[in-house]
C-alpha cells in the first residue's frame, strides 16, 4: 500500500533525485557545446549562418565595381563565406545589358572538407536558370587521387554544367615539379571520370611562376584571377577562358562582398564548353 504523504503529495516522487540528472545532462550538454564552439570552425559556421540567416537581402541598384564592358558574359563565385544566396534574386538582377549568367560553386578542399552551401547553392542555382559548375581547392600536398575522389563524390555535375574546375593558389612546401605533377594527376583524373577537359583556377602571378610555358597544362581551359586591372594581359598572349577580376562585387541575394567573372566569349561559345 502507497504511503498516504506519496499519495497526496504535490512534490512527484523522486523530485530531487530527477532534477538532480537533469542538472547533469544539461552540464555535460553545456560542456559539449562550448567544446564544439572551441574545436570545430564548421559549427561555428553553422552557428553563426542560422542566427544570422537575413530576412531581407540588401538591393542594390550597381554591382559597385567596374565591370569590363568589351565582354558579353557575366558571372560570379561563390562558397560558404557568401552565406545563404537567393538565386531568383541574382538571377534577375540586370544593369544596363549587364546581368549574370554563370556561377562557380566550391564544392570541396582537399579530402575532408564539404562545402556546407554547396548543395544548397548548386540546386537553387541550377534551379534558377544560371549555367553551374563546381570546383575543388587543391592542396599540393595532400594525395591528389583521395582529393579527386572527394570531388566527385560531391560534385555531381551533368550535362549542361560547366566543366570540373581545379582551384591552385598555395603550394604547401611543393617545390614547382612537385606542384606540377600533382596537379597534372587531379587533372587527369577529373578529365578522365567527366569526359571533359578541366578548368585550371589560379591567380596570374602563380600561373607565372607554376604553368606558364608549360606543355603539360597548355590544353587545359584557364580560369585566371587579377583585380582592379582593364584589362588580364597573359604571358605570350596565352588563351583564357575565365577572367576573376574583383573580389569586391555587390549582387541582389548575397548580402556578402562576391567575385565576379568574364568569360572570353559569347553566350553560344560559353555554352558549348559545357558538359
Amino acid at each position: 500500500m502507497a504511503n498516504w504523504q506519496d499519495k497526496f503529495s504535490i512534490v512527484p516522487k523522486n523530485y530531487a533525485y530527477t532534477r538532480g540528472q537533469g542538472r547533469k545532462v544539461g552540464a555535460i550538454a553545456v560542456l559539449i557545446f562550448i567544446l564544439a564552439m572551441l574545436l570545430s570552425e564548421e559549427f561555428r559556421y553553422n552557428l553563426y549562418t542560422f542566427f544570422d540567416y537575413p530576412l531581407h537581402y540588401k538591393e542594390y541598384k550597381e554591382f559597385g565595381i567596374r565591370i569590363p564592358g568589351e565582354y558579353e558574359v557575366h558571372g560570379i563565385d561563390v562558397s560558404r563565406w557568401q552565406s545563404k544566396v537567393d538565386w531568383e534574386r541574382v538571377k534577375k538582377m540586370k544593369v544596363g545589358d549587364k546581368r549574370i549568367q554563370f556561377v562557380f560553386i566550391k564544392a570541396t578542399e582537399g579530402t575532408w572538407l564539404t562545402d556546407p552551401q554547396f548543395s544548397r547553392n548548386f540546386k537553387n542555382a541550377r534551379k534558377a536558370g544560371l549555367i553551374v559548375g563546381a570546383y575543388h581547392y587543391f592542396l599540393p600536398d595532400i594525395n591528389a587521387k583521395d582529393q579527386a575522389t572527394k570531388f566527385v563524390s560531391t560534385a555531381r555535375l551533368g550535362k549542361g554544367d560547366l566543366p570540373p574546375v581545379i582551384d591552385v593558389e598555395e603550394t604547401r612546401g611543393m617545390n614547382k615539379t612537385q606542384v606540377r605533377r600533382y596537379t597534372k594527376e587531379f587533372l587527369t583524373i577529373m578529365e578522365k571520370h567527366y569526359k571533359t577537359r578541366p578548368i585550371l583556377y589560379t591567380n596570374l602571378d602563380f600561373y607565372k611562376r607554376y604553368f606558364a610555358g608549360e606543355p603539360d597544362f597548355e590544353q587545359y581551359r584557364l580560369w585566371i584571377a587579377h583585380y582592379h586591372v582593364a584589362s588580364l594581359n597573359m604571358p605570350e598572349d596565352q588563351d583564357w577562358h575565365f577572367w576573376q577580376h574583383s573580389d569586391r562585387g555587390n549582387v541582389n541575394g548575397i548580402n556578402e562582398r562576391v567575385d565576379f567573372n568574364v568569360f572570353n566569349g559569347d553566350s553560344i561559345a560559353l555554352r558549348k564548353i559545357c558538359m
